[in-house]
């Protein structure tokens, strides 16, 4: 309804003997949601048989009290999707569940493989057959036929091969893993529950919310391993092959403003790099307003670097989202008025700065700006706390095609006459950078700078694994669907 840049997914695991791990599961994916809000999905071991329930739609919308009391069990995963590699088709929903060469396993995925369809032709090739049209029954496919006596060494041949941004969770009969790739460039993870067990989930603010106590992140290229035993870690490809490259974009927007990210609070993130944009593109106004809710923390950084007032200007209909009910076209069209409404006391008269936090396709903006306009404010001056996006994401985050991207083609003063306001500032990279606290050489600027981490295609279509069994493919709602291994 109103294009903007969208996550992946949020992946969560839970081994706690004694508890109710799918319980606890969907209070974590809960806590993810903002992640991904296409699908959702838990796995749960009871030690002998995996169960497993998926389905379209948000958390709340899939789990009842009779659906959680059918997946019994103290350990678990969960998923929450938006799709970047495979449509948005219950089919795709996750966990997978499939037959591994230790028993069944199950698999939930953030993140995106670049080079999933060679390594998907290179399976079918050798007679491997798929039943989703994902990314992540590449790496599940993968791991179920790689050669070695031991998960370990399983991990090792296919970490070797997968290229491009993965967290996982993984669930068998006795174990939980959390495996993050080698330039850990989506974040991941672990939390102690009540002593007796542990936790894995892409954010920190997912532990907040059980009330299990932050012990560490998963670090890139390893492998986590949570059982009876307790917790193990290995390095399948060797430790510290390269300096991590989590995405900028996490402290720009996906993450959750309560999460942490290498040590990092996101909240005071966000509100330096308001400061540092204050600095930058200063300006005479009354009053600095944010676009909520990823930007209100920069906002207020803008405001208090800059001595102009902060306020709250536009109000957000939080229950506008993917629901079941889709809005007709003409309110389709006027999709800004139906998540934002402006405070027409509050902005009348006034000269505002509007803090964002990115300029993607250049639809929404020009929307926002007519809406404040109309709401009586005399200038508007927009202000971007993040660079230009000038490149496509191919590590998880669906934006656009380079053709789409406003600001691959176009100057900062041909956006700003696009988008009718009265000045356009953007956040350097430096500024950016700087902003996070993390240091400089710590990030994946990609679709800022064009530098991409691995090699990639000119332009990756989510669909490029999509075949007539995938997009013809029916299956009934929050079934288990379990691949086969066929080889």
């Amino acid at each position: 309804m109103i294009p903007s840049l969208r996550e992946k997914c949020g992946v969560f695991g839970i081994f706690a003997p004694g508890e109710d791990a799918a319980r606890l599961t969907f209070f974590g994916l809960h806590a993810l949601q903002h992640r991904g809000q296409e699908s959702a999905g838990i796995a749960t071991s009871d030690g002998e048989r995996l169960h497993l329930y998926a389905d379209m739609g948000l958390v709340a919308q899939i789990f009842s009290e009779r659906r959680l009391a059918g997946l019994a069990g103290h350990s678990a995963i969960g998923h929450t999707r938006y799709s970047t590699t495979g449509s948005s088709v219950q089919v795709n929903a996750q966990p997978l569940l499939l037959d591994g060469p230790d028993g069944p396993m199950a698999i939930a995925h953030n993140g995106n493989v670049v080079n999933a369809e060679l390594l998907r032709a290179d399976l079918v090739e050798h007679g491997v057959e798929f039943t989703t049209t994902t990314d992540t029954e590449v790496i599940a496919q993968m791991l179920a036929v790689s050669p070695g006596d031991s998960m370990d060494e399983r991990f090792a041949t296919v970490m070797r091969r997968v290229s491009g941004a993965y967290c996982l969770t993984i669930l068998t009969r006795d174990a939980v893993y959390a495996v993050r790739d080698p330039l850990g460039i989506r974040p991941l993870c672990i939390g102690r529950l009540n002593g007796h067990g542990y936790v894995f989930a892409s954010e920190s603010c997912a532990l907040d919310h059980l009330g299990a106590e932050f012990v560490r992140e998963v670090e890139p290229g390893e492998v986590v391993r949570i059982d009876a035993n307790g917790l193990t870690s290995s390095f399948p490809i060797g430790r510290g092959a390269g300096p991590q490259k989590l995405c900028l974009f996490e402290y720009i927007y996906f993450a959750r403003p309560d999460s942490y990210l290498d040590g990092e609070r996101i909240y005071p993130a966000r509100m330096r790099m308001g400061a540092e944009l204050s600095r930058e593109h200063p300006v005479e106004a009354d009053i600095v307003i944010g676009v909520p809710d990823s930007a209100t923390a920069a906002a207020i950084g803008y405001a208090q670097a800059s001595g102009i007032p902060y306020a709250e200007g536009l109000v957000k209909n939080r229950y506008v989202g993917r629901t079941f009910i889709q809005p007709d076209q003409r309110l389709r069209e006027q999709g800004v008025q139906l998540k934002f409404n402006p405070l027409r006391e509050i902005l009348e008269g006034k000269r505002v700065v509007v803090v964002d936090d990115s300029i993607v396709r250049g639809t929404t903006t020009p929307r926002i700006i007519a809406m404040l306009r109309k709401a009586g404010v005399t200038e508007v001056h927009m202000r971007i706390t993040s660079p230009p996006i000038q490149y496509p994401c191919f590590y998880g985050v669906d934006m656009a095609t380079r053709a789409e991207l406003i600001g691959a083609h176009n100057s900062v003063e041909q956006i700003r006459a696009h988008i009718d306001a009265d000045s356009l500032g953007y956040l350097s990279l430096e500024g950016t950078v700087l902003a996070t606290g993390v240091g400089e050489g710590r990030h994946c600027t990609a679709c800022f700078s064009g530098q991409y981490l691995s090699e990639v295609p000119l332009e990756l279509d989510k669909l490029v694994l999509e075949g007539e069994s995938g997009r013809d493919r029916h299956s009934v709602p929050g079934a288990p669907r379990r691949i086969p291994v066929r080889v």
